[in-house]
């Protein structure tokens, strides 16, 4: 019936795959992306990770996706990076990953993730690679 057919698209569209964008709302890079999403009429959902911080899992599965290693990902211009001397001392991925959970400013940003594929939106026209 009419009924039961519709609360089954219904269920199917919330679980569908969502544009996830990692992002610290403040950022121009982050709203240029949103700005894109939007005008392709593209519904996300946006995930301040200053405030919902990844965890070290999460932020493996999105390395994975990007193809891309810690230390790619890391912010050089960010006072901890300057701190802890990266550019001169040698860390291991794990050590990379322990310091971005301890300050989330070290992580570029935005991170897009589409179902399997993620990037870096660095610029932010990196998004198409995902559609």
């Amino acid at each position: 019936d009419f009924e039961s057919l519709h609360s089954f698209f219904n269920y199917q569209e919330e679980n569908m795959t969502r544009v996830k964008v990692y992002e610290k709302p403040t950022c121009t890079t982050c709203r240029k992306v949103v700005k894109i999403l939007n005008e392709k009429g593209i519904d996300f959902d946006k995930i301040d990770y200053f405030i919902e911080p990844f965890t070290k899992s999460r932020l493996k599965q999105l390395l994975k996706k990007m193809n891309m290693t810690p230390v790619e990902l890391l912010r050089k211009n960010d006072d901890a990076y300057k701190l802890l001397d990266m550019k001169n001392k040698t860390y291991t991925n794990e050590e990379i990953l322990n310091f971005m959970m301890l300050n989330a400013s070290l992580i570029q940003r935005p991170i897009v993730e589409y179902g399997d594929k993620a990037v870096l939106a660095r610029p932010p026209e990196k998004i198409e690679e995902l559609f």
